[in-house]
């Protein structure tokens, strides 16, 4: 046989690719080329699988040997192209009968010198990808297989070392992965999910902590401002326990991620929670948005389903912050390079904290505020207008009383409630979201367009006078007044009201306070 062709994949963004590795050898001067825009790690391969081939049993052909991976204007990443070309060349070597498996089956993993077949990254997206292009078979490193098998429709296959695809072969049976994607499904239900912070552990900040529900509830950013250790950050890492478990769709999405970026071990093939990231303000724009001369994720894709805390919020670059606009916007983001064009998803809640000004205790009931006024206009001047116009939920967190401060354990527990109560509610919240909106193809508040708008957010003529003082004083943007209707709608459903009410309404003003904060004056200086 002198051409042979085993179907692989590559990983193009999140999403798989189609490849075909095409094998042939000729008689002429020994030699072994690898075309169809490899990179250097494919190019290594040469080598890899030369030792891999002869370490498993095999001879290497003493001939020329020329490898495409079509298609050819595709460039090909990683060094889960080994065991599909290793294959391709010693079927081209008709050491392999063609069958089924063979002609049917996407190989994918990496080569070591002995043989060994390893586990690669992406596997995930590349049983995605059979799915949707009808490939029936998939057969990756033994340890992939857990992570490969959580896809219906695919069977798939495990091997150890390159030794064992005779034995395969003949009997791929027993090589197969059990397939029970709806028994992990109901193990994931079951796990008890530790998180860092309760809400129950939080001392005071009432006001802020309701804030918190509603933004899980109707998936609606929030910022909150205030002095130091008012408690900013620890109610942002106890916000992922009070948002509604992910179903299954929705951490393969997760994992899919995960998997391309390499963030997901042997071990922990699913990621079941909901994403926490937490970059520091020295992040860069790339590191935020995703980028390269080949795109690859960043924090707001990684954070996709799931929370994004920028704390410091002004300290981060402000070229860093304009690029939120459209993620924020649209749910996603368009990364663009010569070479290709990329779009990531990234629907995320985005959590951000920060202190009111320099010195961090503008508006401080004991300590007086030390900035000049411009010093502070030049602070919050960091943070654009349109940028907050995105943020819905905008919350003063106070310093803590001494009453509330002192408070024994046992009187803070008993004045708290926990994560748990309160996620209750926000999934009742969500489920006459998703009762009202899943014909429109939504899931939340959030998302609504202004079509739905008119059909869900009518107001009453008491709503409507408050809403009409509001939008005079506070001079709303188009985009902050559809943003002020969804938020009312999201109070209004934890509520378990059909109509928007004036309550409603004037609970949502309430959560304007960066408007306040701008406007507001520094003590004296402290001497």
């Amino acid at each position: 046989m002198s051409v042979a062709r085993i179907l692989t994949g590559t990983i193009n963004g999140i999403d798989g690719e189609q490849v075909i590795a095409e094998a042939d050898t000729s008689t002429g001067i020994p030699a072994f080329n690898i075309v169809g825009l490899p990179d250097a790690t494919v190019n290594e391969a040469k080598e890899r699988i030369k030792s891999a081939i002869k370490n498993a049993g095999f001879a290497f052909p003493l001939q020329k040997v020329i490898i495409n991976l079509a298609p050819a204007d595709v460039r090909k990443v990683g060094a889960g192209f080994d065991l599909p070309m290793a294959v391709s060349l010693l079927q081209s070597s008709e050491y392999f009968v063609s069958n089924e498996i063979l002609d049917k089956a996407c190989f994918l993993g990496e080569l070591s010198l002995d043989g060994s077949v390893r586990p690669v990254k992406g596997v995930l997206a590349i049983a995605l990808m059979c799915r949707t292009n009808q490939i029936p078979f998939l057969v990756v490193a033994e340890e992939d297989m857990a992570q490969a098998s959580l896809v219906e429709g695919v069977q798939v296959f495990g091997l150890r070392h390159l030794s064992q695809m005779p034995q395969f072969l003949d009997n791929p049976g027993q090589f197969s992965s059990p397939h029970r994607p709806e028994a992990l499904l109901e193990q994931v239900k079951s796990k008890n999910i530790a998180y860092q912070v309760d809400f129950k552990d939080i001392k005071g900040q009432q006001q802020a902590k309701r804030a918190l529900e509603i933004a899980a509830a109707g998936g609606h950013n929030i910022a909150l401002f205030g002095p130091p250790g008012s408690g900013k950050s620890m109610l942002a890492k106890a916000f992922t326990g009070i948002l509604p478990p992910m179903d299954f769709d929705e951490m393969l999405e997760v994992s899919r991620i995960y998997s391309v970026s390499g963030l997901l071990d042997t071990h922990q093939y699913l990621i079941y929670h909901r994403p926490f990231r937490s970059p520091h303000h020295s992040a860069s724009m790339a590191g935020i948005t995703g980028g390269g001369s080949h795109p690859k994720p960043g924090e707001i894709t990684l954070a996709h389903r799931g929370v994004l805390f920028l704390d410091e919020f002004t300290e981060f670059p402000r070229p860093v912050l304009e690029v939120l606009r459209q993620p924020l916007e649209d749910a996603v983001v368009t990364v663009s390079r010569v070479q290709q064009s990329m779009t990531f998803p990234a629907s995320f809640i985005l959590v951000a904290a920060m202190n009111p000004c320099p010195c961090g205790y503008l508006g401080d009931s004991l300590k007086a505020c030390s900035c000049s006024a411009v010093q502070i206009q030049r602070y919050l001047a960091k943070i654009s207008g349109p940028i907050m116009d995105r943020i819905d939920l905008q919350l003063e967190v106070p310093r803590l009383t001494e009453s509330e401060l002192l408070a024994t354990e046992t009187q803070a527990v008993n004045m708290a409630e926990d994560s748990e109560s309160i996620r209750n509610r926000v999934i009742e919240a969500r489920e006459r979201q998703k009762h009202r909106l899943n014909s429109e193809g939504l899931k939340t508040n959030r998302e609504m367009l202004p079509k739905h708008l008119k059909a869900f957010c009518q107001l009453d003529d008491a709503s409507e006078t408050i809403v009409r003082q509001a939008v005079s004083k506070f001079h709303l943007s188009a985009r902050a007044f559809d943003r002020l209707l969804k938020l009312t709608r999201t109070i209004a459903d934890l509520e378990g009201a059909e109509r928007i009410k004036a309550n409603h309404v004037a609970e949502a003003l309430q959560y304007r306070g960066f408007t306040k904060l701008t406007q507001a004056k520094p003590m004296a200086t402290l001497v």
